[in-house]
């Protein structure tokens, strides 16, 4: 059906279901939209009387499924509506009038009109499709095992709607039981090529008609030959969620540039007295060495802290980039009205008493004034932020000032404040540390399009609670991903999803469940805790990008190379199978009671020379990817001797232009820690007492190299 002609017959048939306050669609309904989009599905017929059902039967040739049709009873099996295997007229008329009666004892003032005759479907693995209308990401189609025992399997993966064919595909080997779909025990595999149509089909029909809220085909009957729905279920929304405003991204880089790169910011509440947060962020904004114009306001004073004060920000000379508000919230307002009135693009709202304490409406008036001129807002309810390669601490926290490449941001002020005492105590070096707050206005994605083109930023690490916009964060992240990675902590993994959803497809769309494909889709990485965000913020920066899958251990100690294999495996990373030569070429520094292969176990009794020898194997064969190493606290090599031999060796091939990602895992005594600093600071990722951390952040790596196509197969 050409694509105009499709449209016409669905929304004349959403029109029509609208206009007799339905939101769910008759099985017959869903048939037409089935049809206009492609969507594979049995041959049906509805019959009003007994005859008319016999007859419908009798077309099919064979058994049929009997399903009740009446737009008040959405849950046709519940109410005893369904029958399946019905064969021939006596069992059709049976059939016809026990449904009927069950509908009658079910809901007796539900509208009945007939009896759908569907042909019944061959045997084959029962799948579902759908989609749902998720708060964050709008559209998403999901694909799942288990069919009618789908929310009980719960092996089911998501994508943003729409998909393409490829996208489609991917989405079959994203489920756990992937291998069922390509046939095992000796059964044949599935038409994939079918399934993934259905997928893509109704990933374009909710696409097109923005107020289908939910679509189940379930079960889906995938079969070598094809991939049929024996059920099609609709669901219209209650109410299309209200328009954000949206900015180019040339509207974004432009105030964007301003917040984190300015020339001149006023501190609306400033004070000279000790203790309050006025003072606090003049204080940070003057030792920390910021070199543009500082200009504090309040009108009860003449200067403060030797700066000259104005009474307010319209008095103030000169071009203004940022205005810091430290004042009540109950005051921001008015002054906020100001700051647009002067033509400042951008107002950091540090206090606290908006939407997070109920005062929702307070905090709309604030986006309604900054809207109205043009303004910006960061917060509010946050800690304000640093930009250390403008010297720029505008926060009341302790200020932070080692630059680096790492940008990270944070909905909370406490997570903001565990950021920068772990920046602190790792010397991580960061380019910006971002408060979000109740983000009544700048958010992830803002933030997101500024450090993905920032030459000061070479990884962005994000802690949020929510998205407003999921797709344009998507958006952002997929302009980003090619050239630095991005991680993100999202809080609230147990939140219950959809609990009133109508269909199976909108009770398996919990929040987590599509926050963590959508992510997936876009290439972020995301970090299961604080500190696993922070390590590989931390070290990403810090590993080169690998170019290729194999991963070799080398390790003075057995135990720790088992170990280390499992977390290798657990993080989705491949051992190498180490050829005859490299073996051989191994085995000559090995003890006899060692082990080449792979782990290579040079035991712990082994001078600097060995692990000297064997890391230099590693990083010579071209055919090895990434190391591994395990140390044990001997006499023989004690902590710093290895730590130094390590650093040397990588370094010298970094000279010669070999790079490649080189991990360590030291177990021994406390000198083991200054060892781990040691080798950090020189571009080696080392952790003491732990094997699975450094193999973690080394997944980090390979998940961002492959969601940014540095290397193949799947992200």
């Amino acid at each position: 059906m050409p694509a105009q002609d499709r449209k016409r017959t669905v929304r004349a048939l959403l029109d029509a279901v609208r206009a007799e306050g339905r939101r769910t669609l008759t099985a017959p309904e869903g048939k037409v939209l089935a049809d206009a989009y492609g969507i594979a599905v049995p041959g049906e017929a509805v019959a009003t009387d007994v005859d008319e059902a016999v007859a419908c039967a009798d077309r099919f040739g064979g058994p049929v499924v009997m399903k009740i049709v009446s737009p008040d009873i959405p849950h046709k099996t519940e109410a005893g509506g369904v029958v399946v295997g019905v064969r021939g007229a006596a069992e059709v008329r049976a059939a016809f009038h026990r449904i009927v009666g069950n509908a009658r004892a079910h809901d007796a003032t539900a509208r009945v009109e007939g009896v759908q005759i569907q042909e019944l479907l061959p045997p084959g693995l029962e799948v579902i499709v759908g989609a749902v209308t998720d708060p964050t990401f709008g559209k998403v189609v999901a694909f799942g095992l288990g069919g009618v025992l789908v929310e009980v399997l719960r092996d089911v993966t998501f994508r943003l709607a729409p998909v393409s064919g490829d996208e489609a595909t991917s989405m079959l080997d994203s489920v756990r039981a992937a291998e069922v779909l390509r046939g095992v025990r000796g059964q044949a595999g599935v038409d994939r090529r079918a399934l993934a149509a259905q997928i893509e089909r109704v990933s374009h029909l909710v696409t097109d008609f923005p107020e289908i809220g939910e679509v189940d085909l379930n079960p889906v009957i995938a079969t070598p030959e094809g991939a049929v729905a024996a059920d099609v279920r609709v669901i219209l929304a209650e109410r299309q969620p209200p328009s954000r405003r949206r900015y180019t991204r040339e509207e974004i880089l432009t105030s964007m540039r301003r917040l984190m790169e300015p020339s001149s910011v006023a501190v609306i509440g400033a004070s000279a007295e000790a203790g309050k947060i006025g003072n606090s962020v003049m204080r940070n904004l003057l030792d920390g060495g910021f070199a543009g114009e500082i200009h504090p306001v309040n009108p009860r004073a003449h200067d403060i802290l030797g700066r000259k004060a104005y009474r307010s920000v319209t008095d103030v000379p000169g071009d203004v980039d940022v205005a810091v508000f430290a004042i009540p919230a109950r005051a921001v307002p008015a002054a906020l009205d100001e700051v647009g009135r002067r033509g400042i693009p951008n107002a950091v709202l540090i206090p606290s008493g908006f939407a997070e304490t109920g005062e929702d409406a307070l905090q709309d008036e604030i986006v309604t004034i900054a809207e109205r001129h043009g303004v910006r807002v960061l917060g509010p309810n946050i800690y304000g932020y640093y930009a250390t390669w403008q010297d720029l601490c505008a926060t009341f926290c302790t200020p932070y000032d080692v630059k680096g490449g790492v940008a990270l941001t944070s909905q909370s002020g406490g997570i903001g404040m565990a950021i920068l005492g772990f920046a602190r105590t790792t010397g991580t070096g960061v380019s910006a540390i971002v408060g979000l707050g109740n983000k009544s206005d700048l958010d992830e994605d803002d933030l997101l399009t500024w450090f993905g083109q920032d030459p000061h930023t070479d990884c962005v690490a994000m802690h949020l609670e929510d998205l407003k916009d999921g797709r344009a964060f998507v958006a952002a992240a997929r302009e980003t991903v090619p050239r630095k990675p991005v991680v993100v902590l999202k809080a609230g993994r147990t939140a219950a999803g959809a609990r009133a959803a109508g269909s199976h497809t909108g009770a398996l769309a919990g929040d987590d469940a599509v926050y963590d494909d959508v992510l997936r889709q876009a290439g972020v990485i995301r970090a299961p805790g604080l500190n696993d965000m922070l390590e590989y913020a931390r070290a990403l920066p810090v590993l080169p990008t690998p170019k290729g899958d194999n991963v070799v251990v080398i390790t003075g100690a057995g135990g720790s190379g088992v170990l280390l294999s499992d977390a290798i495996t657990d993080n989705g990373l491949s051992l190498m199978a180490i050829p005859p030569d490299l073996d051989t070429a191994f085995r000559r520094f090995i003890p006899p009671f060692g082990a080449a292969g792979n782990p290579v176990d040079i035991t712990g009794g082994e001078p600097p020379s060995t692990y000297e020898a064997t890391i230099r194997l590693g990083l010579e064969d071209p055919r090895v990817h990434a190391l591994v190493l395990g140390y044990w606290h001997t006499v023989v090599t004690p902590p710093m001797a290895f730590a130094e031999l390590t650093a040397r060796v990588v370094a010298e091939f970094r000279e010669r232009g070999v790079e490649k990602p080189v991990v360590a895992s030291l177990a021994g005594d406390v000198e083991v820690e200054e060892a781990c600093r040691y080798l950090y600071a020189r571009g080696v990722v080392a952790y003491p007492y732990t094997t699975e951390r450094p193999v973690e952040v080394l997944g980090a790596k390979y998940r961002w190299a492959r969601a940014a196509g540095l290397l193949g197969g799947p992200s």
